[in-house]
């Protein structure tokens, strides 16, 4: 983890879970980013403490600036890659989603640091938190050097519906955020990699391939932890996953799927492929 943040002193914290709810609540994006990577640092470092009792309450919906205004998923407009104005609309969408995965990243420590798993579960969770953090500045500093800012466009609300629909089940949380919806993303960013080369636009291309390498790396981490707690419960990790995106899942899960990345990341077709639209029940 590389150098060291700039803290504000009112947002000291002693704990994980404390560290993790402050950076959970915080509506200013930029301090957001750096209360989640120097929580990360602090744990890794091991000089504070996992929990307390002490520790403030965890919120219902984690802090947000005014903008973007959220709307619907299905009113927020497709986006076309050849032209500058669609290259923006697509890093402002892919900002707002890591955004998101920032704020998941830290729920699953923050909202489950009492249950009876490794020290070593919530290292590989703040190392994802601390890794979507730094997806979201390299996003949000590519939209500035193209005259653009986040905030400046709607987008959608349907991602943190997933963190509350999970909210009472570790299994069902590590089932539904990196094993459908980070898992979607090695889908996609393989081809939105190659059109942004194609229009010459080699430096969001190479963000995308920086994020694209640690998504894997954060299904893997999911798929792990979905193992390990199927096996202490006695129960098939495939069969289970079937049944608890079923019951907690609201979209669809679509194909084509990359099965070479998602294998990569322990996440073989027998998990999903009868999951998709068409077999769905």
């Amino acid at each position: 983890m590389p150098g060291r943040s700039h803290i504000d002193g009112s947002q000291g914290f002693t704990t994980l879970r404390a560290g993790t709810i402050h950076a959970i609540v915080s509506a200013d994006l930029d301090q957001k980013v750096d209360i989640t990577q120097e929580a990360a640092r602090r744990w890794k470092d091991r000089i504070i403490s996992l929990r307390s009792p002490l520790d403030p309450a965890l919120p219902g919906r984690p802090g947000r600036p005014d903008r973007p205004e959220l709307l619907p998923p299905r009113m927020v407009r497709k986006r076309n890659l050849n032209s500058p104005a669609g290259r923006i609309a697509l890093l402002h969408a892919l900002a707002h989603i890591e955004l998101n995965a920032i704020d998941l990243a830290l729920d699953i420590v923050a909202r489950f640091a009492d249950e009876p798993v490794p020290r070593s579960f919530f290292d590989g969770w703040m190392q994802v938190a601390f890794e979507e953090a730094k997806h979201f500045r390299l996003i949000r500093d590519r939209l500035r050097s193209m005259g653009a800012d986040y905030g400046d466009l709607p987008a959608h609300d349907g991602l943190w519906q997933a963190a509350h629909d999970t909210r009472n089940d570790l299994v069902a949380r590590l089932a539904v955020v990196p094993l459908i919806l980070e898992a979607r993303g090695l889908d996609v960013t393989p081809s939105l990699q190659r059109k942004m080369r194609q229009t010459g636009d080699t430096e969001s291309a190479d963000i995308l391939d920086i994020i694209y390498t640690d998504e894997k790396k954060h299904v893997a981490v999911g798929a792990k932890w979905f193992r390990f707690l199927c096996h202490r419960h006695g129960t098939n990790p495939e069969a289970a996953f079937r049944q608890l995106v079923r019951a907690n899942f609201r979209g669809q899960i679509k194909a084509p799927f990359n099965d070479l990345a998602r294998a990569e990341a322990g996440l073989t077709p027998s998990f999903y492929r009868n999951l998709t639209s068409a077999n769905a029940s």
